[in-house]
């Protein structure tokens, strides 16, 4: 074989790995979308941060990772910045204007899918009070308080860049026992926030249903000069947030052992 030949058949080689590689490009594109799709609908979902009510904690325009799983291994805890779903029970924080073509609404329906575009259905909240809890405000020092216990909201209460003036924990009085299978949420801007608070006429006292909560929000991945993790504040770490035992069922419990202890006591008679 001349050399002519040989340079004729590399450029044949070389032309059908390119021809191969755009045909497979497609495919690859639409295995790599169906597995991100995976990972977003059992594993970490980003969402999209649409408005100032989580401030300063997170800003208007952030992007998240929330884990999907995190709940399947341990209970809500107070702290926890939760995703929930708002569908049927809460009206949106943000109004977004509905796509009016199928174009469109394709781009807005992955933009959302994959964090990039707002979903009104979606909430971004911070919880404060679970099953079981009597979520109180304000005591004398104006301080919300779980179980009768003060918390420490000073941390990430929202704060003015130019005035250095903090939130108050509520400029409104509540007073509410959080009922078994639901949580009491509040933005951390709180004068901003449509929270549990504004909705306490609705069904549930302005608590939210667990079985609603999409995901922990775990980190911040975007803008990259904001990256930072979401831990949970040190303040509901107090061992005095723990629920006291109910009144009603531990009297009848004791007093339900008192005949057996009778009994054991005459038989060593």
């Amino acid at each position: 074989m001349t050399s002519e030949e040989e340079e004729a058949e590399d450029g044949d080689d070389k032309k059908k790995k390119q021809g191969s590689f755009w045909k497979e490009l497609p495919i690859l594109v639409v295995i790599a979308v169906v597995l991100a799709l995976v990972i977003k609908a059992f594993a970490v979902q980003a969402f999209y941060i649409p408005s100032g009510s989580m401030e300063n904690t997170l800003q208007v325009g952030d992007r998240v990772l929330v884990n999907k799983i995190v709940y399947h291994t341990r209970d809500v805890a107070r702290g926890d910045i939760i995703v929930f779903n708002g569908l049927d029970s809460w009206d949106p924080e943000t109004q977004v204007e509905e796509p009016t073509n199928p174009v469109s609404k394709l781009l807005r329906w992955v933009g959302a899918a994959f964090g990039f575009a707002p979903n009104e259905k979606d909430y971004i909240k911070r919880v404060i009070g679970i099953p079981g809890d009597r979520v109180k405000c304000c005591d004398a020092q104006g301080r919300v308080t779980v179980n009768g216990t003060p918390i420490d909201e000073s941390s990430y209460l929202y704060t003015d860049p130019i005035t250095g003036e903090q939130n108050k924990p509520s400029n409104d009085p509540f007073d509410i026992t959080v009922a078994p299978g639901q949580l009491w949420v509040m933005g951390d801007h709180r004068e901003l926030s449509y929270d549990s608070r504004s909705h306490q006429a609705d069904p549930g006292g302005g608590t939210i249903p667990i079985d609603h909560v999409i995901g922990r929000a775990f980190v911040i991945v975007w803008p990259l000069d904001r990256i930072d993790t979401l831990p949970i504040p040190d303040t509901f770490e107090q061992p005095a947030l723990a629920a006291a035992l109910p009144a009603t069922p531990f009297v009848l419990g004791v007093i339900g052992t008192l005949p057996i202890a009778y009994l054991l006591r005459r038989r060593r008679i």
